[in-house]
């Protein structure tokens, strides 16, 4: 967030490490020199109407809520006193009626905001979490404080993805896969491959929005219809200075409406991480759902309501936030929810089916795959992991084992590529072209080598990591004539690829295809460009290499 020269980093997804102590987000960020702040425990809690909530009367309902939840754990150690289809909410609601604990407004309300907290870590309504399973994870939590990274945990995504060629804004149609291998069709583009490592968000697999073929098996399919995909919402603010206090991370508010529970029960401080005074606002449960359709002038008009009804009786001014932003991640396409869930009739058996390969091809990570770790970053860090190990492991049955190494031939020809394009008989934008025999009045072939440049941060030059990315190049062959009408084109490199692949009907390839494909030409090329070696002056020897 913010405008030139002066960035905010937030985070409007996942913000947390959540437990330091033998997190592999943790370790990372410490090899990569990048600091953590710990999420202090300091984490005031305010009334519909401003005023503070008292300590003892905190306590005193936060027992009651840890009580509740204790006697969940205990009626579940009967023998079938718990069913699958008995949802968490419904048990909590009984218990606290059985007991009349927190019968009052104040006791209420500061009961309904703790539920809100638990909503909040499940991105589920309480209605919708199975009581039997909800918290089948707990035993593997990390341990420690919980920190925020400074400069947002994007800073680990770019260190993770150095030297990997990344093709943005391409949302996958299909994925076909087999015996042979795998397609994935983005648009009018097709992908082939070994294998395929869907990290899909659980909320787009429940969507069906990608075609797979053949079908999922009937197991993984059901277990996708089981689990549960819910919603977290945020509203980040930027504002002038911080005036809710330098020693708070954390502060609470309540709502007199229990359905509104979730609503800015709790925001985030980033003024410690982000470079300026920053703010985020939670929406979860119930709330969360209703956020969706809300319109955003609305919702900051309301959040400033309650944040000046905290702040003015204290005497503070609250300004103007200078740039806010509400998030949908129910609405978005490219995820449709937050995180998973255990939901009712579930339970973490169908988080290892999801984790399941589809005959040695096709596999899966993704918090939403890891029944350890759910609903965390460094769960979906550490499934990773583990398929990139299955994935090595599969490859040995792989009739052409992309593990080992390319053969002799590919690797010649590839060192051959590399020298005939030192000295490219065409050149144009990130284009370059070498030809049999150039200039002969001859129709001649020749080979086109396209370049990928990262191109994907926008965040500005002095908050950039200094990682230096390998391009990306692929190749075609085409007619002189074909090279000479690409080179004419001078809107730009875009405008070049799209009339390459849907004028010319042209399909870009790795060196190894190119190789099997082109062999002779290569050759051809190689022979020609030594024959017009031959005879010239010194100088241009120097230039460019003829021996191959």
């Amino acid at each position: 967030m913010g405008q030139k020269d002066n960035y905010v980093a937030v985070d409007l997804g996942g913000s947390v490490i959540t437990g330091i102590h033998a997190n592999p987000l943790g370790v990372l960020a410490r090899q990569l020199s990048v600091p953590l702040h710990k999420v202090r425990d300091k984490c005031p809690l305010y009334r519909p109407d401003g005023t503070l909530v008292d300590e003892q009367v905190d306590a005193k309902v936060e027992f009651i809520f840890n009580r509740l939840l204790d006697r969940v754990m205990e009626l579940r150690k009967i023998k079938g006193t718990l069913s699958h289809d008995i949802s968490l909410g419904a048990v909590l609601e009984r218990l606290r009626q059985l007991y009349a604990v927190a019968r009052n407004d104040d006791e209420k309300q500061l009961l309904d905001w703790h539920l809100a907290n638990l909503e909040y870590a499940n991105a589920g309504c309480l209605s919708n979490l199975s009581a039997a399973y909800w918290d089948q994870d707990d035993p593997f939590e990390m341990g420690g404080d919980h920190c925020f990274l400074a400069g947002g945990n994007g800073r680990l995504i770019k260190a993770l993805s150095d030297g990997v060629p990344i093709f943005f804004n391409k949302t996958v149609n299909a994925v076909r896969y087999g015996n042979e291998g795998v397609e994935v069709t983005t648009g009018n583009q097709i992908f082939r491959a070994e294998a395929v490592l869907c990290t899909m968000p659980l909320g787009v697999l429940k969507k069906k929005a990608v075609l797979f073929e053949p079908e999922l098996p009937p197991r993984k399919v059901a277990a996708i219809e089981r689990l549960g995909f819910g919603l977290l919402n945020k509203v980040a603010m930027v504002f002038p200075y911080v005036f809710w206090g330098e020693d708070l991370d954390t502060f609470g508010c309540l709502r007199e409406d229990s359905k509104k529970r979730g609503e800015f029960f709790l925001f985030y401080s980033y003024h410690t991480v982000s470079g300026a005074a920053a703010l985020i606002a939670l929406v979860a449960g119930e709330a969360a759902e209703a956020f969706e359709m809300e319109n955003p002038y609305s919702i900051v008009h309301r959040l400033m309501t309650i944040l000046r009804g905290i702040y003015k009786p204290k005497g503070i001014d609250v300004p103007d936030p200078l740039q806010t932003i509400c998030t949908r991640w129910g609405s978005d396409p490219l995820s449709h929810g937050s995180y998973s869930h255990i939901r009712v009739n579930s339970s973490g058996k169908d988080y290892e089916i999801l984790a399941e390969n589809v005959g040695n091809r096709l596999f899966f990570a993704g918090e939403a795959t890891t029944r350890q770790y759910p609903a965390t970053m460094h769960g979906a860090f550490l499934s990773g992991l583990r398929e990139a190990s299955r994935i090595f492991r599969a490859s040995g049955s792989w009739q052409n084992n992309m593990v080992k190494a390319p053969p002799k031939h590919i690797r010649n020809s590839s060192d051959l590529l590399f020298h005939l394009f030192k000295n490219p008989d065409l050149a144009f934008g990130n284009f370059s072209v070498i030809l049999e025999r150039p200039d002969d009045g001859q129709k001649t072939m020749g080979i086109l080598r396209a370049i990928f440049q990262d191109k994907s941060s926008n965040l500005p030059e002095n908050s950039r990591q200094d990682f230096t990315k390998p391009p990306l190049q692929l190749y075609t062959v085409l007619s002189d004539e074909q090279a000479h009408r690409l080179q004419l084109l001078t809107e730009g490199d875009d405008i070049r690829l799209l009339y390459l692949n849907k004028t010319l009907r042209l399909k870009l390839m790795g060196v190894a295809a190119l190789v099997n494909s082109a062999s002779s030409l290569i050759a051809s090329i190689a022979s020609s460009k030594k024959g017009r070696c031959r005879g010239r002056p010194s100088s241009r020897h120097q230039n460019f290499e003829c021996n191959s």
